[in-house]
């Protein structure tokens, strides 16, 4: 069934010095969530945010914090992410191992936050299908995790549509996130293959007109989606 492609802009990108200010633009721009990047340093080359950022926008925020852990050790940090207030969590596959992923996916599931796991450009995708059950969405990195304005890698589509074909074979259907690159020229591609979520970066907050931005790619996404859709069941 068709939605509506949904645009999450990542403040990584954002003027940092202006946060309020760059919130409430993509906020008024028709936004769907506020992507965070949570890097430590250590599973990632950079260091970021965390939870004094996520804390202060929680109050703040009229859209979901959707915040995304590249750590080290995210089954132990889940908690203070939770209570935080991050709307929804995703932690990478390659982080834990799969008991532990486990565990933290179901904790966030219980504290009533919408959970999610994720994978690098080089991670099968039968690396989630342990916990699929447990996921409310599934990211797909279409860049090497760790900094903001890296070129789209291409091909990432086809992991996108083997993860959204391995979800109806298990007739599990959780929103489908793609990270990195992101933008008019490549938002089709990822939309067609099943693409819900969008993370946008540069493409939303470099560019003249941000509000403007998230409509073009949202619309791009849309029809191209509503094409690949007419094409299967013709």
């Amino acid at each position: 069934m068709y939605q509506p492609v949904k645009i999450a802009p990542s403040i990584l990108s954002a003027d940092l010095m202006a946060l309020k200010e760059e919130v409430d633009l993509i906020t008024a721009a028709g936004a769907d969530f506020i992507h965070v990047d949570v890097m430590d340093g250590h599973f990632v080359p950079n260091l970021t945010m965390g939870i004094p950022v996520v804390k202060q926008l929680a109050p703040y925020a009229k859209i979901p914090l959707d915040v995304h852990l590249m750590i080290a050790n995210p089954d132990k940090q889940v908690p203070w992410f939770i209570e935080a207030g991050a709307d929804s969590i995703t932690v990478h596959a390659e982080a834990v191992s799969v008991p532990h992923l486990a565990k933290a996916l179901e904790e966030i599931r219980m504290a009533g936050v919408k959970s999610a796991a994720s994978i690098k450009p080089g991670t099968d995708v039968e690396e989630l299908a342990p916990v699929l059950h447990l996921v409310d969405m599934v990211l797909v990195m279409s860049v090497e995790p760790g900094f903001s304005g890296q070129s789209y890698i291409a091909g990432s589509e086809g992991k996108v549509a083997a993860v959204a074909q391995m979800c109806e074979a298990l007739g599990l259907s959780p929103l489908i996130q793609v990270d990195g690159g992101i933008g008019l020229k490549t938002a089709p591609l990822v939309a067609a293959a099943g693409a819900d979520v969008l993370v946008c970066g540069n493409a939303v907050f470099k560019a003249e007109d941000p509000a403007a931005a998230i409509r073009d790619i949202r619309a791009v996404a849309d029809e191209a989606r509503l094409r690949a859709l007419a094409g299967k069941e013709a």
